[in-house]
């Protein structure tokens, strides 16, 4: 787990609430335009952990930004929507990413927002086709475990918010209020690099979760016991011959992408 601060540090209600008011504000307006916008990051796990959310400010996990993911086909009206809102887009970040994301800005009131559209692209990809109508308002579960797990060098806000999901939601083969570990299985039975990193990560939030004060010694043992059977679901996935073959390269090549810094 890398030592970023990002993410990190004392936040009081009236920051906290300043972000979940927008992000009220930008449902209802997408919502009302008939524009398909999902919740990811911080918020996303906020929205979707009523019992265990107040675990973010509990360990100092703080909002940053608002990221939301998206389909290509409606980029224009995204675009649209954000201008009638007051943002400003960063074009750049458009124009480099080849229409896959863009920053919304809004400097006077210190907010910004990130729109990635049809996946999220950082150590691993994570496609959104035909997911996006699965849940409301964020990305369906087994997609916001896949977004944390996928980095490689996870740092300590990416901990707390699979914690949190680990503590809310139980495994399960469906989508519904579940974390849907078919899916991440199946994906993961396709990709090794995916499944190395995935794999990786649960094992790291089994072991960091034992160290947290803020924790019970009931709610640790949920997150092991979690983690024990997302492992074991993911394991008796059949694989392929392809992914037989990437496993016996193993570590020695590298299977993912580098990045910067995961938001």
């Amino acid at each position: 787990m890398t030592s970023s601060s990002i993410g990190m540090g004392e936040q009081d209600r009236a920051e906290r609430e300043k972000f979940e008011n927008e992000l009220k504000r930008v449902l209802k307006a997408s919502d009302d335009a008939g524009i398909i916008l999902r919740v990811i990051g911080s918020l996303a796990f906020q929205m979707h952990c009523p019992k265990f959310g107040y675990l973010q400010a509990a360990m100092g996990r703080a909002y940053t930004d608002i990221d939301f993911a998206a389909y290509h086909k409606q980029t224009k009206e995204i675009q649209a929507l954000m201008a009638g809102l007051g943002y400003r887009e960063n074009r750049e970040v458009f124009i480099v990413s080849e229409g896959d994301r863009s920053i919304f800005e809004r400097p006077d009131v210190g907010l910004h927002i990130d729109v990635f559209y049809g996946k999220l692209d950082f150590c691993h990809v994570i496609h959104w086709d035909g997911r996006l109508e699965v849940d409301h308002p964020s990305i369906p579960l087994a997609e916001m475990l896949l977004e944390k797990m996928q980095i490689v060098q996870i740092n300590e806000k990416d901990i707390i918010d699979t914690i949190m999901l680990l503590l809310e939601h139980p495994l399960g083969d469906e989508d519904k209020d579940t974390i849907n570990i078919k899916r991440i299985a199946g994906l993961c039975s396709t990709d090794w690099g995916l499944w190395r990193t995935t794999t990786m990560n649960l094992d790291k939030v089994r072991q960091l979760a034992q160290g947290y004060e803020q924790l019970n010694a009931g709610q640790k043992e949920i997150i092991a016991s979690q983690v024990k059977a997302a492992l074991a679901r993911i394991d008796q996935e059949p694989k392929p011959l392809a992914w037989r073959l990437r496993a016996r390269v193993g570590d020695r090549v590298k299977w993912y992408k580098e990045v910067d810094e995961v938001q």
